[in-house]
């Protein structure tokens, strides 16, 4: 039974390929096609789902061994990574579960998203989040359960983008992908602490031997997880991404931030409960970081007018009860609340979009309780935290891509000859070396330019000379003439090395150096 769980993240995989594939070259296009495509989709999240389902089973039975390997993946000396998996535990518990909710969720995307431009590419991403998230989960090592964690990252983002033509879209996915890289740091640090310190990345060898960590070493691994979890789930000073990533549509919104990928980080404290209960430094950390989030989603709850952004914020309100409860070490009541809160956002957020036409209020405008004055302007400006966000982490990123850019146009497109799209000639190097000589050689009325006087000949014979050089070795193709100039030219450097790695050249030289020297 135990061999079952390379299907679970096999068959959404092989759908998202086929789906892939079958899209680029033109099988899937046109509304007619929309029934294969979704069957498609649904058919393997249903086998995936009946597969996690089955291993349950098998495991409450007593059936499963708890450990599946499929050979090794890459080997270094002592480092050895093998492609294994989990099959009993909180992992195969969740994905089953998420593995439900996400069949659920591709059966409702089909009518949400009929006739929409983007429908292939959605159920393409959407089957290839699902495999990451049930490799994520059932990984029996700290590296896959780290390409898991990456693969979805990289499809929320895809999904925050679907609408890439509205520059709002593409703005908050890229800001969502960026803090979530903050997270990433601290997960590739913790890997690397936990190779060092236990000479291993498997999660059960890595549980079982949190006994002989020190204090301090524990606590840099905890803090390292810590930190990851604490970017994948919202929490401060994080929180300000949830609500930018409402902005996909509603079936992802459902999948990503309500029912499946935000409670990863949550699980990851989980697989980490025995390294993390030897730091009581680090368990106040988490502690004090999920009471404040949970403050915070409470008070910023208070002033949302969007059903989505009111639903990101309660969402990271109750993640941050879920930190406050593994930092008190109620890792089964964690575990529940988690699943519990999946079920229960599933349904939120896609019910969403008809929530205010069935809604209607019960209290008077009298009964309602309100906020101080004070405290409603820090709500209404969600603590300032996007703005913080935005100083300490997008604006150094934006000044160093757009540092690159100018780098880019002005230096490295003149010296290798890229066109120049905004005047629509060739930026070359020609032309740079005429325009720094002041020789404009397209100018048929200037004096200068046709050789008046020595300086203007010799001018001209330069432009020339760099023009030919630039016309032969680079425009031409490098293929042809630079590769055999290039290899002469080689044969040549590596002849003088040899000659002069001679002895008595060699001996002649750092006498020669002496000499100059002294």
């Amino acid at each position: 039974m135990d061999a079952l769980v390379l299907l679970i993240p096999f068959l959404p995989l092989l759908a998202a390929v086929v789906i892939g594939i079958g899209h680029v070259a033109g099988l899937f296009i046109g509304e007619r096609r929309e029934i294969m495509v979704a069957e498609l989709a649904c058919g393997a999240l249903s086998l995936s789902c009946l597969m996690a389902l089955t291993l349950l089973i098998s495991d409450c039975l007593g059936s499963n061994q708890g450990y599946f390997s499929a050979g090794v993946w890459f080997s270094s000396e002592h480092f050895i990574v093998k492609f294994n998996f989990l099959t009993s535990g909180l992992g195969i518990r969740l994905a089953a579960l998420f593995s439900l909710l996400l069949a659920v969720i591709a059966r409702f995307a089909v009518n949400y998203l009929h006739r929409e431009t983007g429908f292939y590419r959605f159920f393409f991403v959407f089957c290839l989040f699902d495999a990451a998230m049930m490799f994520l989960l059932l990984s029996a090592n700290v590296l896959n359960t780290f390409i898991g964690w990456e693969v979805a990252g990289v499809c929320s983002y895809l999904l925050i983008a679907y609408s890439y033509q509205r520059p709002v879209a593409t703005e908050n996915a890229t800001r969502v992908y960026l803090t979530n890289r903050v997270g990433d740091v601290g997960f590739i640090v913790g890997i690397g602490l936990c190779y060092a310190w236990l000479d291993s990345v498997n999660w059960q060898t890595l549980q079982e031997a949190a006994q002989e960590l020190t204090i301090g070493e524990a606590t840099g691994i905890s803090l390292c997880f810590a930190l990851a979890a604490a970017a994948k789930s919202a929490q401060l000073p994080f929180s300000p991404w949830l609500a930018r990533a409402m902005e996909g549509p509603t079936p992802s919104s459902a999948a990503f931030y309500g029912a499946v990928m935000v409670h990863s980080g949550v699980f990851l404290l989980c697989l980490m409960a025995p390294v993390i209960e030897q730091s009581p430094f680090a368990r106040a950390v988490i502690g004090l970081v999920g009471f404040a989030t949970a403050v915070y989603g409470f008070v910023v709850v208070q002033t949302q007018t969007d059903i989505k952004s009111l639903l990101a914020f309660s969402i990271a309100g109750h993640l941050g009860l879920m930190f406050v409860e593994c930092s008190l070490g109620l890792w089964v009541i964690a575990s529940w609340h988690l699943c519990a809160h999946a079920v229960v956002r599933c349904w939120q957020l896609l019910t969403a979009p008809s929530l205010l036409q069935q809604f209607k209020p019960v209290l008077s405008a009298s009964e309602r309780k309100t906020l101080p004055g004070w405290l409603y302007i820090v709500s209404l400006q969600q603590f300032w935290l996007d703005q913080v966000m935005t100083w300490a982490l997008i604006n150094p990123i934006r000044g160093l891509s757009q540092d690159l850019s100018y780098f880019d146009d002005h230096v490295v497109d003149n010296i290798i000859g890229v066109p120049a799209p905004a005047i629509g000639r060739l930026s070359s190097l020609a032309q740079l070396e005429e325009e720094r000589l002041g020789a404009r050689l397209n100018d048929e009325l200037d004096d200068f330019a046709h050789g008046s006087g020595f300086a203007g000949v010799l001018t001209v014979w330069a432009a020339k000379f760099v023009h030919w050089v630039e016309d032969r070795f680079v425009l031409r193709g490098v293929g042809k003439d630079a590769i055999h100039a290039g290899k002469q030219l080689g044969h040549l450097a590596n002849k003088f090395e040899q000659v002069i790695l001679r002895p008595r050249y060699l001996v002649l030289f750092v006498c020669i150096t002496f000499l100059v020297a002294f």
